[in-house]
């Protein structure tokens, strides 16, 4: 590899560092085998003034993958490098495309292979305080082209509160057991409501309203994991198998949400009893898809950036993702247009309005859920300073709450809702709101 190409390689990881940004913490040990990427991402984790980070590395080896002579063991090493000093590294490597980044007076150098002990042992071990408050990502630079390098690696980044305990989630982070905590609360009151309501309306009830209590349920129990996760990170740097219940919440919640999503959107158990050809080929795609993007998620959260594949497996979530947001919104489309066609037929204006008006305010409820948690989150979360990442998540769980609250009020078991009220005094009226209003998406 030239050193152009070298450069240009750093180049976009550091560019793509900026479009996928993890915030991790906890105690992790990392073992790379020929590794011969210029950079590789370790942590990133936003420090009080009392911060702290721990390397141990051991098991260094050097593999020179030419007939090049062999590098300095000034050239590898690992530094932190904040947020605002990113740019300034960007330029400086596209001025100079033999540049170091680890000469760069912009970065926090911890240490070099200079500073491991001498062979068989080749390790090192030291703590470094923190006490210039930002948020920092731990990398390490390869800077000596055609070598590969492997060695265990143990990292430890945490903060110290006011009573000298260790904070292993990032300042930005640490409110969120609270948080979570709350919102389950919150969805298992629903929860109990929504019983109470199926219960007071049992001649009401269809199937999909009991798909709808497992979806509350399970939405409940992944907060209450997600909580649980947090916090024993937070205190011991180790999730002790929190995050095993938390993914397999998680993955059953987004099954169930666009399952039920879709399935409403059909009509189904309302108005038929069964599923066309096309909405049952929306859900074999939807749901292996949504495997799919469980399983990058999983690989995304556990793994971490170090791996070589961490951008190749966050663009497979954010496509994966964005094909399920636009599957769920087809069987939408074909309700309305299909009650639109009927309407003309069966005589029944005032019933087949009501359809429709539900259907269309549906459809712009999920459009703008959508649209929310995808856009607005990420921006929020792109926006706001590294104090204030929590914002993020409180954004998008008040959005799920009250696209919840919503989805589950218009179509909640009563015995006279939208779906079979009929007043025969309005359908002289309904007629011509049909006629004028095209319902038209």
């Amino acid at each position: 590899m030239t050193k152009s190409a070298f450069s240009s390689v750093l180049l976009l990881f550091l560019y793509l560092l900026s479009l996928f940004s993890p915030s991790s913490a906890e105690i992790k040990s990392l073992t790379i085998n020929s590794d011969s990427r210029p950079m590789i991402l370790f942590e990133k984790f936003g420090f009080t003034h009392k911060g702290f980070v721990t390397i141990s590395v051991s098991s260094v080896s050097v593999a020179v993958l030419s007939s090049t002579a062999q590098p300095e063991s000034s050239r590898l090493g690992f530094f932190l490098l904040n947020e605002e000093s990113l740019l300034q590294v960007l330029i400086e490597i596209q001025q100079n495309p033999s540049f170091c980044v680890l000469d760069s007076h912009y970065i926090f150098s911890l240490f070099t292979f200079r500073d491991l002990s001498p062979p068989p042992l080749a390790s090192f071990n030291r703590s470094y305080p923190v006490t210039s408050p930002n948020e920092y990502s731990l990398f390490f630079a390869n800077c000596a082209p055609e070598t590969s390098v492997s060695m265990v690696v143990r990292t430890e980044v945490y903060n110290l509160d006011t009573d000298g305990a260790k904070d292993y989630l990032s300042a930005g982070q640490t409110q969120l057991p609270t948080l979570f905590f709350l919102f389950s609360l919150a969805y298992f009151a629903f929860l109990g409501v929504w019983v109470y309501i199926c219960y007071n309306n049992k001649r009401s009830v269809h199937r999909i309203h009991l798909l709808m209590s497992g979806l509350l349920l399970i939405k409940a129990l992944n907060l209450i994991c997600a909580a649980e996760d947090k916090h024993y990170v937070k205190v011991t740097g180790t999730p002790h198998g929190w995050d095993v219940l938390f993914y397999i919440f998680q993955f059953i919640r987004v099954v169930l949400l666009f399952t039920v999503i879709i399935l409403i959107g059909t009509g189904w158990s309302f108005l038929k009893p069964f599923l066309q050809e096309r909405e049952k080929k929306v859900l074999m795609i939807v749901i292996p898809l949504q495997v799919l993007a469980n399983v990058a998620s999983v690989v995304i959260g556990e793994t971490g950036p170090f791996i070589k594949d961490w951008v190749t497996w966050n663009q497979v979530f954010l496509l994966v993702d964005i094909i399920c947001c636009c599957a769920i919104i087809f069987p939408i489309v074909w309700s309305i247009r299909s009650l639109r066609e009927t309407s003309k037929t069966d005589g029944k204006a005032a019933r087949n309005l009501a359809k429709l008006t539900l259907f269309r305010q549906f459809y712009i409820v999920v459009i703008g859920y959508l649209y929310f948690t995808r856009i607005v989150v990420f921006a929020l979360r792109t926006i706001a300073a590294y104090k204030y990442q929590w914002v993020s998540n409180a954004a998008e769980e008040i959005a799920s709450l009250a696209f919840y609250l919503v989805m589950f009020y218009m179509f909640r078991p009563v015995e006279r809702n939208e779906y079979f009220a009929l007043d025969e005094d309005e359908e002289e009226a309904a007629e011509m709101a049909l006629k004028d209003e095209e319902f038209e998406l």
